[in-house]
């Protein structure tokens, strides 16, 4: 087995960290206290090329490949997750989603505009009683004299859906059929119907986050709209979301790398009782699981992204490294909360927003339990 990054790898992420740092890094705790991301950011991810990377280069992209994308994900991730958050949702599971399922009209159209930070997407699945149960949902698109569908229903929780210009929108045109009526459309978001407003509440983690509530009101779209066949929506939306986990899997990844690169700073810098706190065996002992447990998380994620380079089915092992890289950095940033002590509690240091932040992404694209349950069912199988 080769463990090595080619030079393309390389080169992608060492512009994903400097970026990162020089261009993110200044802005977060301004994005965090005032609870949005600058457009101008995002119109730089796009310059810089982050924002069409995967895509092939006759739409646009870099061509990368899943790798380079977990690793830019990764470098993201390790400093800012609403950034990192708004990336794989616009990317992985739009972008990348129209890729897969979209005509080569739907393609052309959208995929350029994507990649230069023109259009803005965001992924509408989630409703308020069709969370972890997606096949559930009650958003409807009913058949409208045999030239295209109107939907009404709403989605929650819905990432950039405020700042949005297209939205790949899921609703059921039978919900007789359950899972096998559901559709997936492309929308834009000042269609008619359309209706959005900010989530109420301020949020735990993920501030600069944008979070819509969005209402669908007698919302007519036309068949072309449809992103693959009629029925096929249940299918796009897990295909999307698959890709989704390793983003969000790779950002769990560089917020553990973080905790860890935090916590060695602070040991062996913060002095009590005469010495360095590093020089402490408790210390030594959580700084050294914190590093296992990354190393263990980076050969996990990197497993998932090469084997969808391969061209594997790689659904289980995506879960795994979701489950894994997620309850790893929740223990790292706890960890980490606690050995900075009192500096740890307030905003002084960055560790107590890691802490805010990573518990979202045992949420995002399946918590935690529905992992375990995607594990256990390959392992099984189905009756």
């Amino acid at each position: 087995m080769n463990f090595s990054l080619t030079p393309a790898q390389l080169q992608v992420q060492a512009q994903a960290r400097a970026f990162a740092r020089n261009r993110v890094a200044p802005l977060t705790r301004e994005m965090d206290e005032q609870g949005e991301m600058p457009l101008s950011l995002i119109q730089e991810m796009a310059t810089t090329g982050l924002l069409g990377g995967p895509m092939p280069k006759e739409y646009g992209g870099g061509g990368w490949d899943a790798v380079s994308l977990a690793l830019c994900y990764e470098e993201l991730g390790r400093v800012d997750s609403s950034v990192r958050g708004f990336m794989t949702v616009h990317t992985s599971l739009v972008s990348q989603c129209i890729l897969q399922w979209g005509t080569e009209t739907q393609k052309q159209t959208y995929l350029p505009q994507l990649a230069r930070g023109e259009l803005i997407g965001c992924y509408c699945l989630t409703e308020p009683n069709a969370g972890s149960d997606a096949a559930s949902m009650e958003s409807t698109a009913a058949l409208s004299g045999g030239d295209g569908y109107i939907i009404n229903g709403e989605k929650i929780w819905i990432t950039n859906g405020g700042i949005a210009h297209l939205g790949i929108v899921f609703a059921n045109a039978d919900r007789s059929l359950k899972h096998k009526g559901i559709c997936a459309f492309l929308v834009p978001t000042d269609a008619d119907g359309f209706h959005r407003e900010k989530m109420p509440g301020k949020e735990l983690g993920h501030r600069a986050s944008d979070h819509a509530h969005i209402h669908f009101e007698n919302m007519p779209v036309p068949k072309t709209a449809l992103l693959g066949n009629h029925g096929d929506g249940f299918k796009v939306a897990m295909s999307a979301l698959d890709g989704g986990r390793l983003g969000v899997a790779a950002g769990a990844l560089g917020v553990a790398q973080a905790c860890l690169d935090a916590c060695v700073d602070f040991a062996r810098t913060r002095r009590q009782f005469g010495q360095r706190i590093g020089n402490f065996e408790m210390i030594q002992a959580t700084l050294a699981d914190m590093a296992a447990d990354v190393d263990a998380t980076r050969l996990l994620v990197y497993r998932a992204a090469w084997l969808r380079d391969q061209g594997e089915k790689a659904a289980r092992e995506t879960s795994i490294a979701k489950l894994f890289a997620t309850e790893a950095a929740v223990k790292a940033a706890n960890e980490a909360v606690l050995l900075h002590g009192g500096r740890g509690y307030s905003n002084e240091y960055p560790v107590e927003r890691y802490y805010r932040d990573i518990k979202g992404l045992q949420i995002y694209e399946g918590t935690a339990h529905i992992q375990r349950i995607v594990i256990a069912r390959e392992l099984l199988g189905r009756e």
